[in-house]
């Protein structure tokens, strides 16, 4: 890409920036991955998140932890969950998912599927594995290096659509994934379940992040998934001290109700113990 249109574009400064860990590292060095570890996988929000980890810290400067497992830790935390995983659509936080971990966004509606039915049949925890511990996270990252957005430029299996999606996402370094018009639901489902491109419309002026295309009715299934789900979690209450018997409680849910499902069960203080399909 030249530097004329990356200019245009508003991304010429996130071209090429890599951040790693290596071996005989100063403490500045040091200080410079935790910071752009923070601002990679919180975005705006990783101006908070330097004193909530610093046992992962701690790890990390003592060779305990490799850098991507100090992402891990990041990416499994309470705060991450807080930020992206309740308050947003299950098609939402898998899109974060992929340009906080992966630093591109997902391609198609396959890639999409695999995660939503990795969750529900592993978990959380098993999912954002499924990102870190993935051959693509090895070969663009490794060990030492935090996670980028790699998606401005070719990469190994891009597909062509790949370049717009992610300029879809990303709006911009100082911008909020939580803030950018359509907030908590999906910027890509429309587009991605009809196996088209999203336009690129470059930003208003250098620096202010990228204008929106114009909304996009996102609430919706993608098309053609008439699936039912049948969700067995035992109860719970946040914050409850008192011994309890908690009870079994059964859901049966369409695909599109799966995401609002999983966060009430877990805003609740409850433990999903199976998901099928009917």
């Amino acid at each position: 890409m030249s530097a004329s249109v990356a200019e245009r574009l508003g991304i010429r400064d996130e071209i090429g920036i890599k951040v790693e860990l290596r071996q005989n590292w100063s403490e500045d060095e040091l200080q410079k991955v935790f910071r752009a570890a923070y601002q990679q996988i919180f975005g705006r929000q990783g101006l908070y998140a330097s004193q909530k980890f610093t046992s992962a810290e701690a790890l990390l400067r003592n060779g305990k932890i490799s850098v991507k497992q100090f992402v891990e830790t990041l990416a499994k935390s309470e705060f991450y969950k807080e930020c992206f995983f309740y308050q947003n659509s299950q098609v939402r936080f898998i899109e974060l998912n992929y340009k906080h971990l992966l630093g591109r966004a997902p391609y198609d509606q396959s890639e999409i599927a695999y995660h939503v039915d990795l969750y529900a049949g592993r978990g959380y925890d098993t999912d954002i594995e499924s990102y870190i511990y993935s051959s693509e996270y090895d070969n663009a990252f490794g060990n030492s290096v935090v996670p980028y957005h790699r998606g401005f430029q070719s990469i190994p299996g891009m597909k062509t659509v790949g370049f717009n999606r992610i300029l879809e996402l990303y709006r911009g370094c100082g911008n909020s994934d939580n803030a950018q018009m359509g907030r908590r639901n999906s910027r890509l489902r429309t587009k991605v379940s009809l196996n088209l491109a999203n336009g690129i419309l470059p930003p208003t002026s250098a620096g202010t992040g990228f204008v929106s295309e114009a909304p996009t009715l996102i609430s919706s299934a993608a098309k053609g998934d008439s699936r039912m789900f049948v969700v067995e979690a035992i109860a719970g209450k946040i914050g409850s001290q008192a011994a309890v018997r908690r009870s079994r409680q059964t859901y049966t849910v369409p695909y599109e109700r799966l995401s609002a499902i999983y966060q009430e069960i877990h805003k609740r203080g409850g433990k999903i113990v199976s998901i099928s399909q009917v």
